[in-house]
């Protein structure tokens, strides 16, 4: 048995022992890292005011959730492999569990006001200036952080307050709320399991907002008369409904699927494709049937470009 006030570190699942590999696995999570789409997402809005509306804001806030995620689980793991080590200290453990429950309730909160943005655009159009001004917005978005941080207190302070029983090995190459519970004394995770029956319970309800809210929308959407119009009018919500199943079923299958299917191959398969591919595939999902998005991104590439080569052409002068 251990004392978890013995613990002062924790050991990381690794990807694999074979030194070239590890060097793929880093080779591959900074191609990601690098390579997320998310940052040119925050820039193109935050500069372009053409895109300084609400679907736009909250879209913005979506992409900085979703940097949020990549940085709390990736570099700690290219690290890792780059000095071939499975090493974080019981202070970065219990930092990255805050940040990735953080991010990931404040992500699904934001995704929830964004099916009430189309909602009211599509259904109720006369009045979405007047339900969705800039200081509801910024209300609206504030609340979804605010729902991630006290998320995130409650369930790290929880989960870092039991005692640990089973040494200090995660099954993971990250720290994760259901890898620590496991280390934990049988006896004690029962109260985290009454917390996260609560919040179960407001994820479901949240969920069952977002089906209403597409219901409502489908239904008046088809009743629209024109074919441009109810195409104008799948190209805003598609995206968004494609960025909630994902969100949705992965996490569904990371976190609820039967023991009986499994393994750690497949937990570090699904680990991946929720905390690392999900938050990167998000840009590219939303973008690619959002045109007036398409047309300021190729301006705000193309404007880069320019400013590049003008710089060093105006020191040769």
């Amino acid at each position: 048995m251990t004392n978890s006030s013995s613990i002062t570190e924790f050991l990381l699942l690794n990807f694999t022992d074979t030194w070239e590999l590890q060097l793929l696995h880093f080779c591959l999570f900074l191609g990601i890292y690098l390579g997320k789409g998310n940052g040119l997402i925050i820039t193109t809005i935050a500069c372009d005011h053409r895109l300084h509306t609400p679907m736009y804001f909250f879209l913005l806030n979506l992409s900085v959730l979703d940097v949020g995620i990549i940085s709390t689980t990736v570099p700690k793991s290219m690290a890792n492999s780059l000095w071939d080590t499975r090493i974080i200290s019981y202070t970065g453990c219990a930092a990255q569990l805050f940040s990735l429950i953080f991010f990931s309730i404040a992500e699904y909160s934001l995704l929830t006001v964004m099916a009430y943005d189309h909602y009211v655009a599509i259904c109720h159009p006369l009045h979405y200036r007047t339900l969705l001004g800039s200081r509801a917005c910024v209300h609206m978005a504030a609340a979804a952080w605010a729902s991630g941080f006290l998320n995130a207190v409650l369930h790290t302070a929880n989960t870092f307050s039991l005692p640990l029983c089973h040494g200090n090995a995660v099954d993971q190459f990250f720290c994760e709320m259901p890898q620590i519970l496991k280390l934990s004394c049988s006896h004690s995770f029962l109260r985290e399991f009454g917390i996260l029956g609560i919040a179960v319970c407001l994820a479901l309800g949240s969920f069952v907002f977002i089906v209403v809210s597409y219901v409502q929308i489908f239904r008046d959407v088809l009743r629209i008369p024109s074919e441009q119009g109810q195409h104008k009018a799948f190209s805003t919500c598609l995206p968004h409904l494609a960025v909630v199943s994902l969100f949705v079923s992965t996490g569904i299958f990371a976190y609820f699927k039967p023991p009986s299917i499994s393994s750690p191959f497949l937990d570090l398969v699904v680990a991946v494709l929720y905390a690392v591919v999900r938050p990167a595939e998000n840009p590219l999902i939303y973008s690619m049937r959002n045109q007036e998005l398409k047309k300021a991104l190729r301006e705000g590439v193309h404007w880069m470009f320019l400013s590049c080569f003008k710089g060093p052409m105006s020191l040769q002068k």
